[in-house]
């Protein structure tokens, strides 16, 4: 509780950005108390984050209709450590509470409070900021997206899909007085990975730079997964070469991941509204169509990028994320200030992925990018070595030699540690014939030998979530037997042993300075 003023200590310096009359009350209130001290009564949200930046307070008082306040800016916030609070009118306070929740602000106090009252509230939140679990369970938070930069103990956590808010293709809701969409439960036997109450799993397919084919497997087993009858969310997160809506033949003169964020920052994102911004593309697989222009990345923010992330979770069983391949996050070399993430998009879904597929091509200059990209993977993001597949694509022997498949295994095997890839033959023809049509190999060349193995790469993604899901029941149930405090299942990073081709490559260090992350 280092946070909290103690007896005879300087008061707690606190920022204010309440525009209207309510501001100049709450500063009257704390004018009679030693435990808080207002330094800057900001006029809006740019000053109030330059204040922070500058080191001027420890927390904020801001009102739910502060112009420009998101999901962003209390990232900013939660990140140069000012706690926040918000500030409720005397009218409007249920539905102004609504959004601050919505945003992330949990702590709140009225307009018409005492000066006690908001210092115990303001110095309670500094604290949680010290004491970021705490507080969580104070807010019943739980974090279902993993590692990386957040709103500590703030965010809501994603909650289960419920039947009203449940969108099919059409776009038609099935209430409950009415019978589910086929798109959301099938005849053959329920969802393996979407059970109610159960989050969904995320999988980013991501690879080496060039064109290894990321978005064809994306696509390929996006397209699997929905024919297995899992309820599917295919996301374009690509920030530099988005292309998904045209392999499907699908317009993106919208862009529906610009959308959702926009909603996500704002605070208004639900699974429903995430559906209804997602077009169908096939049965029980929606699309999430991505940038139409590279330079529309900046709309991308990480505190947004991460709210999206659990959403879909909600939203359905499986969300299937096109990453670029670029993962440098190099802002702060060239800018002294808080920066936007050009590859926020790849690096919050990697950290917050359930499996991450890391793909190449199988030639000399292909390879060698894999191997590489393995060793930036485990750099970038060290925990996503225990929850990686590599896939190679592209497999012919006119690249490799004789024996392709066996001279790409050693390979992988010599030089990355990996041992057991999913090996994807190579079908030109196939693939041609698909992206000409608009359709994915499923559709265009069920019998191709391309598509037969990332059909099995799919199956066994589902027989996989299978098998980690009874797990963690199994483990719930012994933990509420003993006595252990139950329904806490393992990390996500201890779901399955080790195996051999998340061995993290040797490569000599780099640079302190060449490793800077945010």
């Amino acid at each position: 509780m280092s946070g909290v003023p103690r007896r005879g200590a300087s008061p707690l310096p606190l920022l204010t950005a309440v525009p209207g009359p309510e501001e100049a009350q709450l500063v009257a209130a704390l004018e009679r108390t030693s435990a808080v001290a207002v330094v800057r009564r900001c006029a809006d949200l740019g000053e109030l984050l330059s204040a922070s930046a500058a080191g001027h307070g420890r927390a904020a008082l801001v009102s739910a209709d502060l112009h420009r306040l998101d999901r962003e800016a209390l990232a900013r916030l939660d990140a140069q450590a000012t706690a926040v609070v918000g500030v409720l009118p005397a009218t409007g306070a249920t539905a102004a509470a609504a959004r601050l929740v919505a945003l992330g602000v949990v702590r709140h106090v009225a307009a018409g409070a005492s000066g006690e009252e908001v210092a115990a509230v303001v110095t309670a939140a500094v604290a949680g900021l010290a004491d970021p679990a705490g507080q969580a369970g104070q807010a019943g938070q739980t974090d279902q997206a993993g590692s990386g930069p957040r709103v500590r103990a703030v965010l809501p956590a994603p909650a289960p899909v419920p039947a009203v808010e449940r969108v099919d293709a059409t776009g038609v809701s099935s209430g409950p007085g009415g019978p589910a969409p086929a798109s959301w439960e099938d005849d053959d036997g329920p969802r393996a990975a979407g059970l109610p109450g159960r989050p969904g799993r995320l999988l980013a397919v991501w690879g080496a730079p060039g064109a290894p084919g990321r978005t064809t497997v994306a696509v390929s087993v996006a397209a699997e997964l929905a024919a297995l009858g899992e309820q599917v969310l295919l996301v374009d997160a690509d920030t530099w070469a988005a292309s998904a809506a045209q392999v499907l033949g699908l317009l993106d003169e919208t862009a529906g991941v610009a959308a959702a964020c926009r909603a996500a920052a704002a605070g208004t994102l639900t699974p429903g509204r995430l559906l209804q911004l997602a077009p169908a593309a096939l049965p029980r697989m929606s699309v999430l169509t991505g940038l139409p222009r590279a330079e529309r990345w900046h709309e991308l923010g990480a505190a947004a990028l991460e709210e999206l992330w659990a959403t879909c979770r909600s939203a359905a069983a499986w969300t299937v994320v096109d990453c670029a391949a670029p993962l440098e996050q190099d802002e702060e070399l060239v800018l002294d200030t808080a920066a936007p993430r050009r590859n926020a998009a790849t690096t919050t879904a990697l950290a917050a992925a359930d499996e991450v597929l890391v793909v190449g091509q199988a030639d000399p200059v292909g390879l060698q990018r894999l191997v590489r990209s393995l060793a930036d993977l485990a750099e970038a993001q060290p925990d996503a070595v225990e929850r990686r597949r590599t896939v190679v694509t592209k497999v012919r022997s006119a690249a490799v030699g004789h024996g392709p498949a066996a001279r790409v295994t050693e390979a992988l095997a010599r030089y990355a540690g990996v041992r057991d890839a999913v090996l994807v033959p190579d079908d030109r023809a196939a693939c041609d014939t698909a992206l000409l049509t608009g359709r994915t190999l499923r559709e265009s060349a069920p019998g191709s030998p391309a598509r037969a193995a990332l059909a099995a790469l799919a199956a066994d993604l589902v027989a996989s979530a299978r098998r980690a899901r009874a797990e963690e029941d199994g483990e719930d149930g012994a933990g509420a037997e003993g006595g252990a405090g139950g329904g806490a299942g393992r990390p996500r990073g201890a779901r399955r042993g080790p195996r051999d081709d998340r061995t993290a490559p040797a490569r000599s260090r780099r640079p302190a300075w060449a490793r800077m992350r945010g």
